[in-house]
């Protein structure tokens, strides 16, 4: 049928379809339904946009034709400043502020090596996540810091990033989805959107049409900047500690994410809701292979083989619908 052809002509609906397919299969075969246990949903709802919001601009970057391995440090980094204001006496609301400046100078800092040096951004944030969580350690001493006193439960910012609506909807998600949202209108409706997809698809053609690609590269590592710093927050607050080895594995499992949702590697190819439905996809995956006691050593085993099914399969379709 034709509208079926519509439909599987973009990239996320294999996604889509995969990600029902997985919310049915972990809801029947979950030991006592627990997959769809309202406490499991509460717990996802409150520990998926840990990664899914640094994903999102992770997406947003490899449309742009560039990868940022270094969140797996920028994000502890930033939550070991948030921390370090708070035990200075900072108001919470400053020090978030402080500590999203600090991620975009980093996002920046990554930016203008890249595109100064033409250097491989694979090669640049390799560098530099190796280079901020050695600081991180030695300014640390890879100590623990916890903050419950300086962030008590049931105050305002507490509520803010930590809290529920209502008595359910963990408010977590819905920064989630407000990020979501306006890096979608971003990419998809706004000129900056068009800049970023024509840098990814071909930087010359896009250099002639006079778009600045070194600029457009440039704030997209800052996107990724302010949204880990924002995440470093929301998780500091949420544990109520900081520890240096916060976000350890996230640059992989966030441009795992982007690709299960049918971001290109190449650049120039992807969605917001692609990377939306993988950013889901993996925690849901990892949440319903626990919850089938299923070896925690061995869930990377099966994230690394839905990846390279999900690349495979959207080559595959591509090919059939073209």
């Amino acid at each position: 049928m034709e509208w079926v052809r519509n439909f599987l002509r973009y990239r996320a609906a294999n996604t889509f379809l995969v990600f029902i397919g997985l919310v049915i299969f972990f809801s029947l075969l979950t030991p006592n339904y627990l997959f769809v246990d309202r406490r499991n949903l509460a717990a996802l709802g409150k520990l998926f946009p840990d990664l899914g919001v640094v994903a999102l601009g992770v997406g947003v970057l490899m449309i742009c034709g560039e990868f940022d391995l270094s969140v797996s440090s920028v994000l502890p980094f930033c939550s070991y400043v948030f921390v370090r204001l708070l035990y200075r006496g900072i108001a919470p609301f400053w020090a978030f502020w402080v500590a999203l400046g600090v991620g975009a100078l980093l996002g920046l800092l990554n930016g203008l090596i890249t595109v100064k040096t033409k250097m491989p951004s694979f090669i640049t944030t390799l560098g530099t996540m190796m280079f901020w969580r050695g600081v991180l350690y030695i300014w640390s001493k890879m100590m623990p810091a916890g903050i419950r006193n300086l962030v008590p439960s049931g105050s305002p910012f507490e509520r803010a990033f930590a809290g529920t609506v209502g008595s359910f909807f963990p408010v977590q998600a819905l920064w989630f989805a407000l990020f979501a949202l306006i890096l979608g209108i971003l990419l998809h409706y706004h000129r900056f959107g068009n800049w970023i997809y024509a840098t990814g698809d071909n930087r010359d053609a896009a250099r002639a049409m006079g778009i600045n690609t070194d600029l457009v590269k440039t704030i997209c590592f800052m996107i990724v900047g302010v949204l880990c710093g924002f995440s470093a927050c929301m998780q500091a607050v949420r544990i109520g500690s900081f520890a240096a080895t916060q976000g350890i594995g996230f640059e992989l499992r966030a441009i795992a994410a982007c690709v299960v949702g049918g971001t290109s590697l190449r650049g120039g190819v992807g969605s917001m809701p692609g990377i939306v439905l993988g950013a889901l996809t993996i925690p849901i995956l990892d949440n319903g292979l626990i919850l089938l006691r299923v070896p925690v050593f061995g869930i990377s085993a099966f994230i690394g083989i839905a990846t390279i099914l999900f690349v495979v399969l959207n080559s595959y379709v591509e090919r059939k619908t073209r």
